[in-house]
């Protein structure tokens, strides 16, 4: 069992929230069915991650800034990396299987990232191993203090602009995004209940969970590819233990239909990490709140054309 690492206090995520604040957007809710959507997809990169990278990158000292960083995805952390690295003129070397779209390799080296393609995933993550030896700082995208402080700056913005928050749905990769928001709003309002949500195939927290332990995926194989961490870590894992009421999955056509749902409703597409979360909530996996709001996280939003058409071919209804 490896050291679980410390979660964040509110005082963190608010101290967090003023070192990112020129940087990230403080993105909108609106109103849908009865259900308060925070459009996270809004947010610079067009996902969440780059308030915990922010976060991250800005506690560096210029020593370790002149090295550069280095972090390992298949999509928004990498995106989120190579973003804010440009904006702090920061070098960063972003590993990423071959398999993560073109327009995502092509976005992160418009950033100025430096892209290194490997066949899989776990290839990546030992890249990035081999770099953080040699004095790069590795960015990881959950299994970080300070990374999960800045998603923590997610919570306390529903709970300012939710007063009557009862409960809150979010979507779970590696753990660090859930994690933060729950301690924070854990602390702050403690009747709020939480709840978690995967799409099988990308089922690394249910599995955890399962098993009392973090487990190793042999693939990925939901298209949800933004949830697609192999292994959750030990503190988010114990984060979801103790703060998160429930952790249910969905099948990729439901979110594929999710998202055509929102699609028609508000004119923009979001990934299927984010519709995932109405997904459940339209199953009734995850009960909507009795008295007070039903939230819920729409956390990304870096989808193509092509891939959502594909989708919509396969998963056809």
């Amino acid at each position: 069992m490896q050291l679980i690492k410390r979660l964040p206090t509110p005082d963190d995520s608010r101290a967090a929230r003023e070192r990112i604040a020129p940087y990230v957007r403080r993105t909108p809710n609106i109103a849908y069915d009865g259900v308060i959507f925070k459009l996270e997809f809004l947010q610079v990169s067009g996902s969440f991650k780059p308030r915990g990278a922010f976060n991250a990158l800005l506690q560096l000292d210029e020593q370790r800034r002149s090295r550069g960083v280095v972090a390992f995805s298949g999509g928004n952390h990498g995106l989120a990396v190579a973003h804010v690295a440009s904006r702090l003129k920061v070098p960063a070397t972003i590993f990423m299987p071959r398999t993560t779209p073109a327009t995502v390799i092509e976005r992160a080296r418009a950033d100025g990232a430096d892209v290194v393609l490997t066949e899989t995933i776990a290839q990546a993550l030992e890249q990035v191993e081999a770099r953080a030896a040699l004095g790069q700082t590795l960015i990881h995208p959950y299994d970080d203090e300070r990374v999960i402080e800045g998603q923590g700056t997610i919570g306390l913005e529903f709970l300012e602009d939710v007063p009557d928050l009862a409960t809150l749905v979010v979507s779970i990769g590696g753990g660090g995004l859930i994690a933060g928001i729950a301690s924070v709003v854990n602390a702050l309002r403690p009747h709020v209940r939480v709840y978690g949500v995967e799409t099988r195939g990308a089922d690394a927290m249910r599995r955890a969970l399962d098993a009392g332990r973090p487990v190793t995926m042999p693939a990925i194989t939901s298209i949800a590819r933004t949830l697609g961490a192999p292994i959750v870590s030990d503190t988010t894992l114990h984060a979801v233990q103790t703060l998160v009421e429930d952790v249910v999955t969905v099948d990729d056509a439901d979110a594929v239909a999710a998202i055509v749902e929102l699609a028609n409703e508000f004119r923009v597409t979001v990934e299927p990490a984010s519709a995932c979360c109405l997904a459940a909530l339209r199953a009734g996996l995850v009960p909507r709140a009795r008295q007070g709001a039903t939230a819920v996280l729409l956390c990304g939003g870096n989808v193509a054309p092509e891939e959502l058409a594909a989708w919509r071919k396969s998963f056809a209804r």
